[in-house]
């Protein structure tokens, strides 16, 4: 049975900017952040720290932090990879840290720079240190349904480095499919070996709607049990490193679908589809989301036949 609440992990300021052409402003970052605040959402990727070199989105990373300031109601995370990272997201007064690791070697190594259990270790001493700092700290797999580079990535994997992982003390377990390849069977069979595994820990999943399944696994994760869900405002974003990895599932279109099945997420799905339109203007193109251009029905349908 379906959860009556799930929570909504916005991701857009971070996975969904980091793979754009066009540069925002730190100010216009902070205006995306802010108005996803004002909609309801309460925890945010709001940047990774990561060379800016390798991805020049995020080079403001603590500039975006420092701008947001410490509220009660909201917890920002920042993306680590190793502990420089780490050391420039504690240092500028991060909420929560968020760590990758990748169910490849071949990807680990483009994205991370490192072996799987060098990512691993580096979770491992991070987390300590997070903890003992006051600073929540959650880890992810990705690519957990398929890498662009190795294809397909059994499930014996997956809970072999959570095994690893989940030691360190996460906030939650975070799962990703990072290039939009799994389906729905393989997400229920996931959630319940995790949870047999690991009961009392919570389950977020992170998808990518690639191949037009990413909406379709979040209902599965759903059903499954998990207990939060990332997703980008507009569906924009994307991994830099990962041929053809576009698009993860956006807000919009997963808010109306939770909202039309009466599961609670205590976020405006009006005020995304403004912010979605607003954040076209910024970017100087359309978002991949449907719910801007379909709009919300049954409110649609009335205004039609108002305006007929």
């Amino acid at each position: 049975m379906a959860s009556q609440k799930i929570s909504i992990i916005e991701v857009g300021p971070r996975d969904g900017l980091q793979s754009e052409p066009t540069l925002l402003s730190t100010e216009t970052k902070l205006e995306f952040i802010n108005r996803a605040i004002d909609a309801g959402i309460r925890r945010m990727e709001v940047t990774s720290f990561v060379h800016p070199k390798r991805v020049p989105q995020m080079a403001d990373a603590e500039a975006v932090v420092k701008g947001l300031g410490k509220r009660d109601d909201f917890i920002a995370i920042g993306l680590v990879l190793n502990k420089r990272g780490f050391d420039r997201a504690r240092d500028c007064g991060i909420d929560e840290i968020g760590m990758a690791v990748i169910a490849t070697e071949t990807y680990n190594q483009r994205n991370n720079g490192a072996p799987i259990h060098g990512s691993i270790d580096a979770w491992n001493e991070m987390a300590v240190e997070a903890h003992k700092e006051g600073i929540r700290a959650n880890v992810m797999i990705s690519s957990a349904f398929g890498c662009p580079f190795e294809g397909e990535v059994p499930l014996q994997r997956i809970l072999d480095i959570a095994e690893q992982i989940v030691g360190a003390g996460p906030v939650e377990l975070g799962i990703a499919d990072s290039i939009g390849v799994g389906v729905p069977n393989q997400v229920t069979e996931m959630v319940a070996a995790l949870k047999e595994t690991y009961p009392e820990l919570p389950l977020r999943f992170h998808f990518h709607n690639t191949r037009n399944t990413g909406i379709a696994n979040a209902m599965a994760a759903v059903n499954a049990g998990v207990d939060s869900l990332d997703a980008s405002i507009g569906g924009i974003g994307g991994c830099p490193f990962a041929p053809a990895a576009t698009g993860n599932i956006p807000t919009d279109d997963l808010l109306y679908m939770l909202d039309r099945c009466g599961i609670k997420t205590g976020v405006s799905l009006d005020k995304i589809i403004e912010t979605s339109v607003w954040l076209e203007t910024q970017l100087g193109n359309d978002v991949p989301a449907m719910l801007p251009k379909a709009g919300i029905f049954p409110q649609n349908a009335e205004n039609y036949n108002a305006a007929g």
